[in-house]
């Protein structure tokens, strides 16, 4: 058995940094939050960190994009703790408008508390935005330690990391992130890697039915009967469809070649 890890990919041309939306980072540290508002997206971790950052850094601002049925939960928070000029809740943000709230931001948080793999991140590391995150799920795979840090999903640890990471922030190249996020993950390579792993697997000898039910009967006393009742169901409906319908008869799918569209398309 072998597994083949292709990582998801972001339009570049849609997440572009523009220093200009944002304060000047030496005066005003803006930090990012953009996700559901929601226990799993870890903002009951979120309602207790901000009120110790905004006391500790007189010059951070947080914008808090989403909706959920925490946001009630961040709305108590600052009304408690009289933030309503350091924390902005947008509410639900449109897909068209991400860029627009990222380009404001220095510093991207995220708090989740499980994650596959959190495309949120590349966008904003795409649009310029230095990124502090639990170390949770794929998360740790996306990115080079220079763009990154991580912490534990807990409140202490997330205070710790997000005001190391405050200082960073003011010295990055929102052009130099965009750069290299837009060579990691596009989707040519992406596209490429996937045709790799298909080639790989069409050069491979391919199992006889009866070695296919013979692994299918291992799978357990049950279960692999039930399996094999449906391997062998398979079997007879492809056989019928190859005589009714032989694959001879239908027409191949061309290979496309992009060099030949550009030299008639433009």
């Amino acid at each position: 058995l072998k597994i083949s890890v292709i990582p998801n990919a972001i339009d570049s041309t849609k997440f572009l940094p523009n220093p200009s939306h944002a304060p000047d980072s030496k005066q005003r540290i803006n930090i990012i939050i953009l996700s559901r508002l929601c226990f799993r997206k870890g903002i009951d971790l979120a309602a207790e960190v901000i009120p110790v950052i905004c006391a500790r850094f007189p010059q951070v601002h947080f914008i808090i994009g989403g909706d959920g049925h925490k946001r009630l939960l961040l709305e108590e928070m600052r009304e408690k703790h009289q933030l309503q000029d350091r924390v902005e809740l947008l509410g639900e943000v449109a897909h068209t408008d991400v860029t627009n709230v990222l380009t404001r931001g220095h510093i991207f948080l995220n708090c989740s508390l499980t994650e596959a793999f959190c495309i949120a991140i590349l966008e904003a590391v795409c649009c310029g935005l230095f990124v502090v995150s639990t170390k949770i799920g794929g998360v740790p795979e996306i990115l080079p330690p220079h763009m990154i840090k991580f912490a534990e999903p807990n409140v202490e640890d997330i205070i710790n990391v997000l005001s190391a990471s405050i200082p960073i922030a003011t010295q990055v190249d929102p052009y130099a992130f965009h750069n290299e996020v837009k060579d990691m993950y596009n989707w040519h390579d992406v596209a490429a890697r996937l045709e790799c792993v298909y080639d790989k697997m069409m050069q491979q000898q391919q199992p006889s039915f009866l070695q296919r039910l013979k692994k299918y009967y291992e799978c357990g006393p049950w279960s692999g009967k039930l399996f094999c009742l449906v391997i062998a169901f398979d079997q007879l409906l492809s056989s019928y469809l190859e005589s009714s319908l032989p694959k001879d008869a239908i027409d191949d799918a061309l290979d496309f070649s992009l060099s030949t569209f550009h030299e008639t398309y433009g």
